[in-house]
């Protein structure tokens, strides 16, 4: 099945979308294999000659390859990811719905949509997707890999699965293991999910109503009090039509245009399945093992991943170091921010080609 339509028009200038498959079985964590692995995403720049001069950017949850929309002023000629000396690559995640293999991809075994039959995956699984694709570019070391939310639990995996590959990460608003407050959220999520009726359907728009309800409830948990004050404030004495209602209902209704619900389920749980000390004794010697140069950064007001929980990554972590980043926005500032990450990524100086 194809995608549904990005909720934004790609400018002419930058490069379209592009796609790897492979017909090898691709193995799973937790068991069983996808019988063939699709991946799209995004590069700008060019691989120099010794393929190290890469900058691999992990999403979140929802979002996908063209990381120059969702990550303004960041990546081009002359800003922090300059194009001009980095080939810059940002890989939809396994599981997504932006033409990598997921629930509303075509199962070659059956001639029709995976849907709710699509495999558990783990970040673990998205990260080794990750590898393939950086094997088929012709990567040999990525100088920095980096990544907010999920995206940085990507990149916590990216570099324990291949240490040598990994040069420095960046990391913000993250977690070594989704805890219990995160999986709670998504239990309700995938509970409004489920309370739709059409959402077992095995069509590209089932479960609309269930997906505008999980995105109301996660929206909840990525902005703030003060936020919701300030953007959506009352200056009357009206007793319908709230602001915060209506934006609530809007933000639902963009997701509902341009993502599928059992993808969005299928990631869920994926989230849940988050933890770097599976298989590695535990979650410090995990963390103790990794020898990058790390920069974790955590915002003040973040309520669905506080900042202790990046302190606990850059106290473990023998290279790295914690920053604390003020925003109005909480788990949504690593998205906004972005004058303020730039000048911490120039300030602790984990950009520097090895060949100049």
């Amino acid at each position: 099945m194809a995608p549904p339509p990005i909720d934004y028009q790609l400018p002419l200038e930058i490069e379209r979308l592009k796609y790897f498959r492979s017909s090898y079985p691709f193995p799973l964590e937790l068991g069983g294999s996808l019988p063939e692995l699709g991946i799209s995403y995004h590069s700008y720049g060019k691989l120099n000659a010794s393929g190290d001069n890469v900058i691999w950017i992990c999403h979140a949850l929802t979002a996908n390859s063209a990381v120059k929309e969702w990550w303004p002023n960041m990546v081009g000629p002359g800003l922090i990811f300059d194009t001009d000396k980095y080939f810059v690559v940002c890989a939809n995640i396994l599981g997504s719905c932006y033409g990598s293999t997921g629930a509303r991809s075509l199962n070659p075994k059956t001639g029709r949509a995976y849907g709710m039959e699509f495999p558990k995956t783990t970040i673990r699984d998205q990260v080794n997707a990750h590898a393939v694709l950086a094997k088929y570019l012709g990567v040999k070391k990525i100088q920095l890999c980096a990544g907010g939310s999920c995206g940085g639990h990507q990149v916590q995996e990216f570099a324990l699965c291949f240490p040598d590959l990994i040069e420095k990460m960046l990391i913000l608003v993250s977690s070594a293991y989704e805890t219990p407050w995160s999986i709670a959220i998504h239990t309700g999520q995938r509970m409004a999910l489920e309370s739709d009726p059409e959402f077992l359907k095995n069509r590209d728009d089932a479960g609309k109503n269930g997906l505008r309800a999980a995105r109301g409830i996660a929206l909840c948990n990525y902005r703030t009090y003060e936020a919701f004050n300030e953007t959506q404030a009352i200056e009357d004495f009206r007793t319908k039509d709230f602001p915060a209602s209506s934006y609530i209902k809007y933000q639902g209704d963009k997701l509902v245009n341009r993502f599928f619900a059992h993808n969005y389920w299928h990631l869920l749980n994926t989230l849940d399945t988050h933890n770097i000390g599976r298989g590695r004794g535990s979650i410090i010697e995990a963390l103790k093992s990794i020898n990058q140069q790390t920069l974790v950064i955590g915002i003040d007001s973040d309520r669905l991943i506080p900042t202790c929980e990046q302190q606990f990554l850059a106290q473990h972590v023998p290279n790295g170091k914690f920053v604390m980043m003020h925003s109005s926005f909480g788990h949504d500032g690593f998205l906004i921010e972005t004058r303020k990450i730039t000048s911490l990524i120039e300030q602790y100086e984990m950009l520097k080609l090895a060949h100049q």
